[in-house]
């Protein structure tokens, strides 16, 4: 369900208004041509607009960085087509929010919706308009929350000193993501759904694929395809940490999780690496379950090794490496 993306570097700055370049100073918007505001006697594109155009273009390497279940985070935005979690605000719910609820995908592809009773739900897969997916998402959801009942949150460009969902959401709160076979959750009531929202609803539902979030390690998804199934591993570790783990174990030929399974590559996705197994047809989660749990154990002796890789465990590396296939 979700789009690749591109990543070029870590921090953003939006400008909107707040030119980059000075700290505290506040300068209107202006042609590219035209004289900056400063008083410099440049064109802006030359002066402060250099600097801003630039910042635009810089990107927040991990944008769910400090907020609980930040692996399921990144599998959500990025993996798994139906989900939803319940979400704990810091400063609690304001009068009349009865709950706010994260959604992969909303109908439409809505950022946010404020349904009929209040609640709120936030769309994770959209595509956002700054560099920092967080500061997006929190200023979606802050805009949510003051909505009118039965009214959609629409898109808009989000000003670079606004809040971070890390502001916003409560760090000692449970992340359980819980992952729906389809989309029904939009509509508490799908007889009242209007004709737009119900074919929004049939579209997703017909592209869903069948996802489940294993029960014994941290966020990693069974997924099933036509030609086989998959298993999609978000994990913490510093990438290069983790490639040098993921070698020794396949040198050593211990890093497929069971008979006619292998290791085939990783993707990276918000500064995280998302390790894939391809697994036989009749391999469901359930299968996996226990093989997942006993490599968990393997990568984590793997992750402690300090001794140079051999160089057979440096030509695994290097083909990992090139399996990698980068999503945002």
């Amino acid at each position: 369900m979700a789009k690749k993306r591109q990543t070029k570097a870590k921090q953003p700055q939006l400008a909107t208004g707040a030119r980059a370049g000075g700290a505290d100073e506040n300068y209107p918007v202006v042609g590219a041509r035209e004289p900056c505001p400063c008083g410099s006697g440049r064109r802006y594109k030359a002066c402060h607009g250099r600097a801003a155009a630039h910042a635009v273009t810089e990107l927040v390497q991990r944008p769910f960085e400090g907020l609980p279940g930040e692996c399921d985070w990144v599998a959500l935005r990025e993996l798994v087509p139906a989900a939803t979690i319940t979400l704990t605000l810091k400063d609690g719910l304001p009068e009349g929010v009865p709950s706010v609820t994260l959604a992969t995908v909303l109908p439409m592809a809505w950022p946010a919706l404020r349904r009929d009773d209040g609640s709120v739900l936030l769309g994770l897969q959209n595509d956002t308009s700054s560099s920092d997916l967080s500061r997006d998402l929190a200023d979606t959801l802050q805009r949510a929350l003051v909505a009118k009942p039965s009214t959609p949150i629409t898109a808009q460009r989000v000003a670079a000193a606004g809040p971070r969902l890390q502001d916003l959401l409560d760090p000692e709160a449970a992340f359980e993501p819980v992952v729906h076979s389809g989309f029904e959750f939009w509509i508490p009531d799908s007889e009242n759904a209007t004709p737009e929202v119900a074919a929004s609803l049939e579209r997703a539902n017909e592209a869903a694929i069948p996802t489940v979030r294993l029960s014994g390690v941290d966020a990693a998804y069974w997924c099933e395809t036509p030609e086989k199934n998959h298993l999609r591993w978000v994990m913490p570790h510093p990438e290069e940490q983790l490639l040098d783990a993921l070698a020794r174990l396949h040198a050593a030929g211990t890093s497929s999780l069971g008979e006619g399974t292998r290791l085939v590559g990783s993707f990276r996705a918000h500064g995280l690496m998302v390790p894939v197994w391809d697994l036989p047809t009749g391999v469901g989660a359930k299968d996996v379950e226990q093989p997942a749990a006993e490599f968990a154990e393997r990568l984590a002796l793997a992750l402690a090794a300090d001794a140079p890789l051999t160089a057979e465990e440096r030509r695994a590396r290097g083909g990992l490496t090139n399996r990698q296939v980068t999503l945002s």
